[in-house]
């Protein structure tokens, strides 16, 4: 392990790109939330706030994303270091596919989440076409001998790298959550390529921060404005090759500690699929039991009531932000232990389902209580 003992210096010129990055993104939103009633009149996206998956409860613009890409491009192919800007701009090519599926659903097209998650692929293996760039190191000695063949480590690479899409756009359902996870991420990753002396990369990953920033300041804590399958797909994308790429760039970077800064949509994700799949459900069907929901229905529960979701929508990002950055924590701190790190998702793994499912437990008692007193009291009611 090695703490932060080098000083991080950011100059002037880097101060005004991120100011620039911050307000490309800022403008763009605040810019589309003026035509709030012509893009929703439009788009047919009206009634969003009437889905079952829904966490809001007013027509609400869904292409925060545009902002949020349009910004992150822009760091990534004018303000991305001279000596791998060739590379990201290259790679934003790849940012196409999946950006323009997800803004078509986002603008009422229906494209299903198969559909979506198969542009996300296609837009990774564009990024292995053109960049040359994959997974060929974990730090976990099968997996990396496994690796070593050329079309298993393709398809390991897509498979992440689009699951890690489809992750970010699941936990995009509560005010401000996927934009701070993301910011969380991009920053866990400036640490982990700035304790392996890669200054480029830490300059890219935090590049993306102030994309992410001029958005959430639309988004968190009232949700103006949310980032939509567009930028949680894109977003997805982007965070999940900035780590490839420090990873491939020094090879004492575990692949597994990168991972585990992506553990909680990734563990989201899976608990989604695995829940799904017992109810014999479609994997892809929208349901109301991701952790956000449910930690926000035990507000609404215990605390605030339905009607007061402009509290209990926020609050639920406030009490799970923590436990989003304490396992970037622990990626970055042991960034170049893999076995660690391994250990840690196990553990955190087993600590992310025994917590949902007595989350999951204590509000179904809640509301069966509750059910009870209210016909308590209408039998009362009545009997007078």
């Amino acid at each position: 392990m090695v703490w932060f003992s080098k000083p991080l210096i950011v100059g002037n010129a880097m101060l005004h790109a991120y100011m620039t990055l911050f307000m490309v993104s800022f403008m763009i939103c605040g810019f589309l939330l003026l035509g709030k009633r012509h893009v929703l009149a439009r788009s047919g996206r009206g009634d969003d706030h009437k889905a079952v998956q829904a966490a809001h409860s007013r027509p609400t613009l869904r292409i925060g994303g545009i902002g949020v890409v349009a910004s992150m491009a822009l760091a990534l192919v004018v303000f991305a270091p001279e000596e791998v800007r060739p590379a990201t701009t290259l790679f934003s090519v790849s940012l196409l596919p999946t950006f323009l599926a997800g803004l078509a659903e986002d603008l009422g097209w229906e494209v299903s989440p198969t559909l979506r998650l198969i542009w996300a692929f296609v837009s990774s293996c564009t990024v292995m076409a053109l960049c040359g760039w994959w997974i060929t190191d974990t730090g976990l000695p099968g997996l990396d001998w496994a690796l070593g063949f050329l079309p298993l480590a393709l398809v390991w690479t897509a498979i992440w790298t689009s699951g890690v899409c489809h992750a970010f756009n699941l936990i995009d359902g509560v005010n401000g959550f996927a934009g701070t996870t993301a910011v969380a991420v991009a920053l866990g990753l400036a640490g982990i390529a700035y304790q392996a002396g890669d200054p480029l990369m830490v300059q890219v990953a935090l590049g993306l921060v102030p994309a992410l920033l001029g958005f959430l300041v639309f988004n968190f804590p009232l949700g103006r404005i949310f980032l939509g399958d567009a930028g949680a797909y894109t977003i997805g994308h982007i965070l999940s090759w900035v780590g490839i790429v420090i990873a491939l760039r020094s090879p004492e970077v575990a692949g597994v500690s990168v991972g585990l800064l992506f553990f909680w949509p990734v563990a989201d994700t899976f608990l989604a699929m695995y829940r799904r799949r017992t109810k014999a459900m479609s994997t892809t069907r929208a349901d109301r039991m991701h952790v956000h929901q449910i930690v926000m229905r035990g507000l609404e529960l215990g605390w605030f009531g339905e009607r007061r979701r402009e509290l209990s929508n926020p609050l639920t990002t406030v009490i799970l932000l923590p436990l989003v950055v304490f396992p970037v924590v622990l990626g970055v701190l042991f960034w170049n232990a893999p076995l660690v790190s391994m250990a840690l998702i196990v553990v955190l793994g087993i600590v992310f389902v025994w917590s949902y499912l007595k989350g999951v437990e204590k509000i179904r008692k809640t509301a069966l209580r509750r059910r009870r007193l209210s016909i308590a009291r209408g039998s009362a009611v009545a009997a007078e």
